[in-house]
């Protein structure tokens, strides 16, 4: 096997540690006495609806509404699939999410509120508050986006202009709630997977107007003017930790970026190769994190220190791109374009990087690949890959030289994935 096929592999095995299909069923719970209502939202909602169904009790009550993103559905029986505008919202996840909320506030107790949340769920349930469009929530999302902000902050944002976000899922339903959770954040906190519908959130009013100054975010007035009446006292927060409707609520987190790190690194060990995974949270520009890692990478060829040669490096996390530049490209594809610029086609150094759910940013790869002639042959196209970083086109230099990574939808999400293979 050579060095294209170990990285992709070692993808591959890290996807499967996190398919819905196989995580899901081993923490379904037993029917309740009454109702069972199943409603979701995420890039792994349709495959998580799917498991539900195939391990259900064929006899038990079962309905259900989930959300997904276009091209991520799936056939179900009897729970409704709806694909919907991702990373930013639309009409169609507007209705469905409405639809969602007047089922669950129908419930009563002895029924049962089954959340299946993954990342994604933020943009897909898209239900505004009162006196604010979906084209302002179009609009302040396109703006977080684009700042470079991390997604913690861009949910904080999120939950405070939603009447679905933050916790406010669980609070309005009588019903038992268990949200069964795909995380797709650092620290795996369900307060911030899908702007967490079912978890208490420990954010505020304030705190969303901070980041929106802190990054200098142009909202439409409507949203402004929301948050700074929340901020005054005049609208109720989201519900906090301690709320007691959160007393009948479970929030079970069932596959984590860490499970798909362990899972590379046992592919990479059962090929001869030790790997050494560096962390499940890595955040920051990715571009300036590539620096980080094509520095210890010299270490470790130069000087064989902290580790001897061969080896593979793992890492997860999401990093950011702030956008300058009218490239395209997603946080993968510009961590490795940023890494190749610092090594410089350094000899026996192979890189992947690739987001878990198939979508790298908005475009249709993965993530890509990096060899040690990735530079020599983009030159001989003619490219600059000083040049397409600063324009953000690290689609562009990938994609010329043919070393994008295609899997299309995974249906799953936890997060980035990267490997640095050092033979």
């Amino acid at each position: 096997m050579d060095n294209r096929e170990l990285l992709l592999h070692s993808f591959h095995a890290a996807v499967a540690a996190a398919d819905p299909l196989k995580m899901l069923p081993q923490h379904l719970p037993a029917p309740p006495s009454g109702r069972t209502l199943v409603v979701g939202a995420g890039k792994a909602a349709a495959s998580m609806a799917r498991a539900l169904e195939q391990h259900w009790p064929t006899g038990a009550p079962l309905e259900g509404l989930v959300i997904t993103r276009y091209r991520h559905g799936l056939p179900t029986g009897r729970i409704t699939v709806v694909e919907a505008g991702h990373p930013v919202p639309d009409e169609a996840g507007e209705k469905a999410t409405r639809q969602i909320l007047r089922m669950a506030r129908n419930l009563e107790p002895g029924d049962l509120l089954l959340a299946l949340v993954s990342g994604g769920g933020s943009a897909l349930l898209s239900l505004p508050v009162d006196g604010i469009s979906l084209e302002d929530l179009k609009t302040t999302t396109r703006e977080l986006l684009r700042c470079g902000a991390p997604i913690r902050e861009i949910n904080t944002v999120r939950k405070h202009l939603s009447a679905i976000l933050g916790g406010r899922l669980a609070a309005a339903c009588k019903a038992e709630v268990l949200a069964l959770v795909i995380s797709d954040v650092t620290g795996d906190d369900p307060a911030h997977i899908a702007s967490g519908p079912c978890a208490p959130d420990p954010t505020t009013y304030a705190d969303a107007l901070d980041i929106l100054r802190r990054f200098n975010i142009q909202a439409p007035k409507t949203v402004c003017e929301h948050l700074e009446r929340g901020a005054r006292g005049e609208i109720p927060e989201t519900p906090k930790p301690g709320d007691r409707a959160f007393g009948r609520v479970g929030n079970r987190i069932i596959a984590t970026a860490q499970q798909s790190l362990r899972a590379a690194s046992d592919f990479f060990h059962a090929h001869g190769i030790p790997a050494v995974i560096l962390g499940d949270s890595v955040t920051g520009e990715a571009s300036e994190v590539a620096k980080v890692y094509a520095a210890l990478v010299r270490q470790i060829v130069r000087h064989g220190d902290p580790h001897g040669r061969p080896v593979a490096l793992l890492s997860g996390g999401e990093c950011t791109v702030t956008v300058r530049g009218a490239g395209r490209g997603g946080r993968c594809s510009e961590f490795l374009l940023s890494l190749a610029i610092e090594l410089d086609g350094l000899p026996d150094v192979c890189a992947l990087a690739c987001d878990t759910d198939g979508i790298d940013g908005s475009e249709d790869n993965a993530g890509a690949v990096l060899l040690p002639d990735s530079l020599v042959r983009a030159t001989a196209l003619g490219l600059d890959a000083q040049t397409l970083l600063a324009n953000n086109d690290s689609y562009g230099f990938f994609s010329r030289i043919g070393d994008l990574v295609v899997t299309g939808p995974t249906r799953t999400n936890v997060n980035d994935f990267r490997a640095i293979l050092i033979r």
